[in-house]
């Protein structure tokens, strides 16, 4: 049989791990597991078997071929915890003590991250391609009937050709918001480092938006003081602004009105300093509860036949989200059906 330094020292070695780790006797029972084990599946699994610790068959049978032939396996384990359901994939090593008498090592690795990603993915990969084959449908139509029936009708070539120019602009604005997230993600970790004048980059934005704000009979009220400096990308920083006034103009009461504001913070608890909270908010209509977790997603909308006429890609807060999160700030949604919307960007002040 082992020593009792050998059993301590295996023992040492299960705590250490980082991840959830047992070690099944060679009777089947729970000889040790770490705090990562005792933390996932409750602290009664000590000296219990394994059968009724871990239950699945996809589990059960690795661990049963361990002991009885000593091989080394593999499986996926679901553990669920009230509505969260996490998977872990798990290694299972037999280890020949004496007599060749097995213990069995179990080492639970969580994978419901990249499982969660791979999800994504695939969604992603979707509705870009819903995205880009809806105008691209489109075009084709439009194209069919010039070569067609309108191939001699002047008023319909130019009104089928108004058409489609207005979905390849479509198309192109979702490829450049596309280009544009890919290059965030390839920064995120990379935290801007020049000074920047948040005051001077709401002003160019404004002066991009008048005309458009003028168009949609929306005045816009800008309360800010002389500067607000902040550590960033003043290209990025305009999209933050360009992308939050463009939507409250869109998607706000219509003769209305925008509100805009520059707020000193001493301390902001979140970022555990002082900060500038810029606000830009509207009149509008507001936005249904059940929509404000969910507004940061890529290519969701709150109302998709409204988005699409208005011109957006979809894409919009979610671009806004990373560069927020790449200047290690915070990005607030406050809404209030029949009461408006207030979207507010928290950055660390520079000081």
């Amino acid at each position: 049989m082992a020593s009792q330094t050998e059993l301590t020292q295996g023992h040492q070695i299960i705590d250490a791990l980082l991840e959830p780790a047992m070690l099944l006797d060679h009777n089947g029972r729970v000889a040790k597991a770490n705090e990562q084990a005792h933390e996932w599946f409750g602290s009664w699994i000590d000296q219990q078997s394994y059968v009724s610790v871990l239950r699945q068959p996809d589990l059960l049978a690795p661990v049963e071929d361990a002991f009885g032939h000593h091989r080394t396996g593999s499986a996926r384990f679901s553990h669920s915890s009230g509505a969260v359901e996490t998977l872990f994939d798990v290694t299972v090593t037999p280890i020949l003590g004496a007599a060749r008498r097995s213990e069995v090592l179990l080492v639970f690795r969580d994978v419901s991250a990249k499982r969660v990603e791979e999800s994504m993915r695939r969604d992603f990969v979707a509705n870009v391609s819903h995205e880009l084959k809806t105008p691209l449908t489109a075009v084709m139509g439009f194209i069919e009937t010039l070569q067609g029936p309108a191939r001699r009708d002047a008023a319909a070539q130019d009104r089928f050709l108004g058409l489609m120019s207005q979905e390849t602009a479509r198309m192109n604005r979702l490829v450049s918001d596309l280009l544009a997230l890919s290059r965030l993600e390839g920064l995120t970790r990379r935290r801007p480092t020049d000074q920047v004048d948040l005051c001077a980059v709401l002003r160019e934005a404004l002066d991009t938006l008048h005309p458009v704000a003028e168009a949609a009979a929306v005045t816009i009220a800008f309360e800010a003081p002389d500067k607000a400096m902040v550590l960033g990308d003043r290209d990025q920083l305009v999209q933050i602004a360009v992308n939050l006034v463009e939507n409250s103009i869109k998607y706000g009461a219509r003769p209305g009105q925008v509100q805009i504001s520059l707020t000193y913070k001493s301390r902001e608890p979140v970022l555990r300093g002082p900060a500038w909270a810029m606000e830009v908010r509207d009149d509008g209509p507001g936005i249904p509860p059940e929509h404000l977790p969910r507004l940061t997603e890529r290519f969701y909308r709150v109302d998709t036949g409204r988005s699409r006429e208005q011109g957006g890609t979809g894409l919009g807060l979610s671009i806004v989200k990373h560069i927020v999160n790449r200047h290690r700030g915070r990005l607030r949604i406050d809404s209030r059906e029949g009461r408006g919307t207030a979207m507010t960007v928290v950055l660390p002040a520079e000081v």
